[in-house]
């Protein structure tokens, strides 16, 4: 079976912590010239619309927006891709808009904004295509040949899969695309963003397959020390905590949805970790974030959600194992737990804070806490709730409990001062304590939360297109509004 590819890109608004710009604090350059070079020849980043003859994109709109957020006039120079990287080098523009990888090799020659979207390396096949169906498959066969634009991190990433003998490489992405269309190469390896472009462009013909080759992150490039870098990472900022960015991305990158088939997916979760998932007394059923955002999921996919009641101690182990589909647990994000599972995109990111009794004289910080050797700290045992505690003082003062439940009630019983938890689960168990338990206004760590998956599995381009598709059109939002709400809103 091969899935169509929908596009895997994280809005940053989501996974990056947002800086400190307001809108009205924006820079003036005072009505300046920006040139920017862009290939037109990279949809949906840059293209020639041929009714009018002009460039338009999404480099287009967000340059425009944030030209009108700095007071600045954007002068777009059309500029080959293999020419571009260099001529910002010497400085013969002011910006290049590409769809551009931040390397560490290229940021010795130039500087990058802040990353606005990461991306997947995908192959582009033509539809039909039965000889391989998997990224290994074709790679195990000499015979296949794969095309890609010279020049590119997708060219240096086809280099680490098969022998340059077996790569043809173009000066423009649109003519390896019509290459594979014409047979002359087997496959196409490209950003899944520029990927879903041309398979718009020829729905008939090539497909994305469902698989991630490496993700990666793009930005806009600038000549070495401009003072272009901070105002447009300013406005960047801006456009994403107001929204227009999450607009715009929704007009270029529209999410082709994969069709699971109805397929049955089993999932972990712990019904014990509100908001998140829970047991709803009333009906004895699981009800949360969780439930109703992987239904959701589902329903976009299809496929069908089938809830296995499972222990956190054990989650992610009988996950790594493959006796599970998907763990949904309100899950942090860790390099170390990314050796054994593989993540989801970051769907929200939480800070860790510290839940203490309502009317706690004895500290007011997380600081005057830490510095008072007789208070004793609860939290759930193995999470990174655990580990950050172990960082603010000594193991002698952490009580660690099977659930955060029973870390809570310990709270309110006295037999521990403070809880160390996430601030989504802090609010939700907040929010059944109101009279009893509140948090405390610092934040000690930010995290993000992302759905876990065995390593390899094809679940996580597809979940991560529906997630991306709830993010576009506000679904996510809502439901989001539905379990986060403050446990001091009226």
């Amino acid at each position: 079976m091969r899935l169509r590819l929908g596009l895997v890109l994280v809005l940053l608004a989501i996974v990056l912590p947002s800086a400190a710009f307001a809108q009205d604090a924006l820079p003036d350059l005072g009505g300046r010239t920006i040139t920017i070079a862009v290939e037109n020849a990279y949809p949906p980043f840059n293209m020639i619309d041929e009714a009018t003859n002009e460039g338009v994109g999404w480099d287009y709109d967000t340059l425009d927006e944030i030209c009108a957020r700095l007071n600045c006039v954007p002068e777009y120079v059309p500029t080959p891709w293999d020419t571009m990287l260099a001529s910002i080098a010497l400085g013969e523009f002011d910006v290049a808009a590409d769809g551009i990888t931040i390397t560490p090799e290229r940021a010795e020659s130039v500087d990058f904004s802040i990353g606005y979207a990461s991306v997947d390396q995908v192959l582009l096949t033509k539809i039909g295509e039965a000889r391989f169906d998997t990224i290994a498959e074709f790679v195990a066969n000499p015979d296949f040949v794969i095309g890609t634009q010279i020049g590119t991190t997708n060219y240096n990433t086809a280099t680490n899969l098969v022998d340059e003998s077996r790569i043809q490489a173009f000066d423009q992405f649109g003519i390896a695309v019509q290459a594979l269309i014409n047979g002359d190469v087997d496959a196409v390896i490209i950003d899944s963003t520029a990927g879903q472009g041309y398979v718009g462009e020829n729905a008939d013909q090539v497909v994305a397959m469902n698989e991630s080759i490496q993700s990666d992150q793009l930005g806009f490039a600038f000549p070495k020390g401009s003072d272009l870098v901070e105002p447009f990472n300013a406005a960047l900022t801006s456009m994403m905590d107001d929204g227009t960015l999450t607009q715009i991305n929704a007009k270029w990158f529209a999410p082709v949805l994969p069709d699971l088939e109805g397929r049955t997916i089993t999932i972990a979760v712990e019904n014990a970790y509100p908001p998140f998932n829970m047991i709803d007394e009333t009906t004895n059923e699981g009800i949360g974030w969780d439930y109703d955002t992987i239904n959701e999921i589902c329903s976009r996919i299809n496929c069908t959600p089938e809830y296995v009641p499972t222990s956190w101690d054990t989650m992610l182990a009988s996950l790594a194992l493959g006796e599970f589909d998907v763990a949904a647990d309100g899950i942090t994000i860790t390099p170390e737990r990314a050796e054994n599972v593989d993540f989801s995109m970051g769907y929200i990111s939480v800070d860790q804070v510290l839940l203490t009794k309502i009317g706690e004289d004895r500290f007011a910080s997380v600081q005057e806490f830490v510095d008072n050797p007789e208070l004793i700290l609860g939290t759930q045992i193995g999470t990174t709730n655990y580990n950050t505690a172990t960082t603010l003082v000594d193991e002698s003062r952490i009580q660690a409990f099977d659930q955060f439940g029973v870390a809570v009630q310990a709270l309110i019983n006295g037999d521990v001062d403070a809880v160390i938890i996430d601030s989504t689960a802090g609010q939700g168990y907040v929010g059944e304590n109101d009279d009893k338990v509140i948090a405390l206004d610092d934040s000690i760590q930010s995290d993000f939360l992302g759905f876990a998956f065995p390593k390899g599995s094809d679940l996580v381009s597809p979940f991560n297109a529906a997630l991306q598709s709830m993010i576009q059109d506000g679904t996510l939002e809502t439901i989001n509004s539905s379990w986060f709400v403050p446990a001091n809103a009226g």
